[in-house]
């Protein structure tokens, strides 16, 4: 049988994914699963991307590193407009199926904590919702024990030559990312003197500044459908989500700003 549209990108069982659980079913539950499968699949693409980036990066190549943070905040961009089509949901129509979904909870996607994990936002609890054993669980493992995508950034120093200090490079790569002055002076040098590490700067506080904006909407958004209740797996909801917003995945390049 010949490739087709259709069996190349598996059509049939891709439309088959989304089943509502609510009796009837209520008519918004269909926008809420397929909002949240493409989710996923963003947070599919989005990793993918990011492995792809840790490695031109600790080769020490410039352009598919730029061209590669270009399209991660490109399709951060979509995510958040994403937010304007889940938002055309009003609280009473997704009141109408909530109870419906019982424990499952956004906190659940193992994907998105792969990101953060990714991203340097190390959090070893987070695996205790997973069950031991399996593959969710084991993915999240690999994440915490590999370097960070900041991790990559400082190989990518060094490759293009910089003395950068020992105790960055040195740094235990399951713990969070935090800011590091001794840091400070190389990167305000890249700053001033080299264009393509500065470029690369700016992507990356790009990329920091795309998530917060994603984080944010997302904040308003819960707030707008479920007010202050809790959320759906137990979760504290919007109270939860607002402690992430002011959380820079890369601190060490907002705080040389004021030293610029």
């Amino acid at each position: 049988m010949p490739l087709t549209y259709t069996s190349y990108l598996k059509i049939d069982e891709l439309l088959a994914l989304q089943q509502p659980v609510s009796d009837g079913p209520e008519h918004d539950e269909t926008l809420f699963i397929v909002i949240h499968q493409v989710y996923e699949l963003w947070f599919k693409e989005v990793l993918h991307e990011l492995d792809y980036l840790v490695q031109t990066l600790g080769r020490g190549e410039t352009p598919p590193s730029l061209h590669t943070l270009r399209r991660v905040l490109t399709i951060l961009k979509v995510m958040v407009h994403q937010i304007d089509v889940l938002e055309t949901m009003t609280p009473l129509e997704f009141l109408s199926f909530r109870e419906r979904l019982e424990s499952g909870s956004g906190f659940q996607s193992y994907q998105f904590r792969e990101l953060e994990f990714l991203l340097g936002n190390k959090r070893p609890e987070a695996l205790q919702r997973y069950e031991p054993g399996s593959d969710a669980r084991a993915r999240l493992e690999r994440r915490l024990a590999a370097p960070t995508l900041w991790d990559a950034f400082l190989e990518y120093l060094v490759a293009s030559g910089h003395d950068v200090p020992t105790e960055a490079l040195a740094r235990d790569v399951t713990k969070p990312v935090v800011a590091m002055p001794s840091l400070h002076p190389l990167l305000l040098s890249l700053y001033r003197n080299e264009p393509d590490a500065r470029s690369v700067c700016e992507r990356l506080v790009d990329l920091d500044e795309g998530l917060m904006e994603w984080r944010y909407r997302h904040v308003k958004m819960v707030e707008r459908t479920i007010g202050m209740r809790r959320g759906t797996g137990g979760s504290s909801g919007a109270a939860y989500l607002k402690t992430t917003l002011d959380r820079p995945l890369f601190p060490d390049l907002w705080e040389i700003r004021t030293e610029l």
